[in-house]
Order: C-alpha cells, then sequence, then structure tokens
C-alpha cells in the first residue's frame, strides 16, 4: 500500500492511464461512428483518422484528425502540467513523459495495443525540450511536404528529435542523460516496425 501512496508513483500511473485513452478512435466513433481499427492500418492516430474517413467526408476527416493531434499531444502534457505545479524534480517530469507515451503506444484501455505515439511523444517533448522539438517538427514537417509518406516523415523527425536534443542540450541538465529522450524515440520507433518494413520493401502508401 505503501507503494500506491507514494506521489511519484501516483503521478505514474495517471500519466500511463491518461496517456492509454485513444482520442482517435473515441472521436472517430463519436462523429463518424466508424471504429478506425477496422480500416486503414487499424491504428488509433490522427493519420489512420484521416485515411478511413477522407473518401466518405473529406472535411470531418481533417477536423477529427487535427482534433486527435490535439487531443493525443495534451494527453501527454496534462500530467506535467500538475507534476510541475506540485513542484516534482526534473527526472520525476522525465519518468511522467515516458509513461504518457508508454500509455498510448500500450493502451490498458486497448489490451496494451495502442497508436505510434507521435503526437504523444511530441506533446510531451515539447513541454519538456521546446527548441529541440520546433527543430524535429521542422524536419518532419518538410519530410511530410515533399515526401508524402506519414510514417517516413514520422520516423525522420524521431531521429531528427534525438539529434537536435544532443547539439542543443550536450548534458541535457539537470539530468545528466539523454536516455528519458532516447527511451521515448525508441517505443515511437517500435510501433514503427511494420512501417519500417514495408518501406523497405517499397509497399508503404502516401498519405495525400
Amino acid at each position: 500500500m505503501d507503494f500506491f501512496s507514494n506521489t511519484n508513483i501516483q503521478l505514474y500511473l495517471l500519466a500511463y492511464l491518461i496517456g492509454s485513452i485513444p482520442f482517435g478512435m473515441l472521436i472517430a466513433k463519436i462523429f463518424a461512428n466508424v471504429d478506425i481499427r477496422d480500416s486503414g492500418s487499424g491504428s488509433i492516430g490522427a493519420t489512420n483518422v484521416l485515411r478511413v474517413l477522407k473518401d466518405s467526408n473529406p472535411n470531418l476527416a481533417k477536423k477529427l484528425a487535427i482534433a486527435t493531434i490535439l487531443l493525443d499531444a495534451f494527453k501527454g502534457v496534462f500530467v506535467l502540467i500538475i507534476a510541475l505545479i506540485m513542484g516534482v524534480d526534473e527526472g520525476i517530469l522525465w519518468t511522467i513523459a515516458i509513461m504518457a507515451v508508454l500509455g498510448h503506444c500500450f493502451s490498458l484501455f486497448l489490451w496494451f495495443e495502442g497508436g505510434k505515439g507521435v503526437a504523444t511523444g511530441m506533446g510531451v517533448m515539447m513541454f519538456m525540450l521546446p527548441f529541440v522539438t520546433i527543430g524535429a517538427l521542422v524536419a518532419w514537417g518538410l519530410s511530410a511536404k515533399f515526401i508524402k509518406i506519414s510514417s517516413l516523415s514520422s520516423i525522420i523527425g524521431v531521429i531528427a528529435l534525438v539529434v537536435f536534443s544532443f547539439v542543443i542540450h550536450p548534458t541535457l541538465e539537470p539530468i545528466h542523460t539523454h536516455a528519458p529522450v532516447i527511451i521515448i524515440s525508441i517505443l515511437i520507433l517500435y510501433k514503427h516496425l511494420p512501417n519500417i518494413f514495408r518501406l523497405i520493401q517499397g509497399k508503404e502508401g502516401q498519405v495525400v
């Protein structure tokens, strides 16, 4: 019982639980009466929301995709804001960030299935390392514009995130390790393994 009464543990569990909320699936079901897990890539993220709904209702598809990105990003930040107000140290904040991304990628509400973690990861990284994340988002945006393959753009953005974190924050004060950035990036890349295999095979489709 002492374990669960620890404030830090409570924050970690809250971050995981809120991170587990599958907003893309929920809003697609509520506003379009579609289970996006049954169509497209089967993912619960914004790209699949757009992919599944764009033929039947392009305007709604874009709105719901944007809403999914914003909600997935904010759910990662929500507990970080609470923890910051509580005055926890930097190491605790980074663990909360990891738990939020873990929740999205392996959702308790979806039997530990989940999304790819890009929006949630970028949300927590924007909170923790804004300049690094802006650089990664620029890399992602340029890749999306010219390559038009969502998964590849996301992968490039994640790699850019790691590179920029070392360039801009060589020692990453005050925790003196880039481990949290690397862990979050590995989680996202792991969830992209099927996409990576399709990219290698030349079978990954574009989102236009």
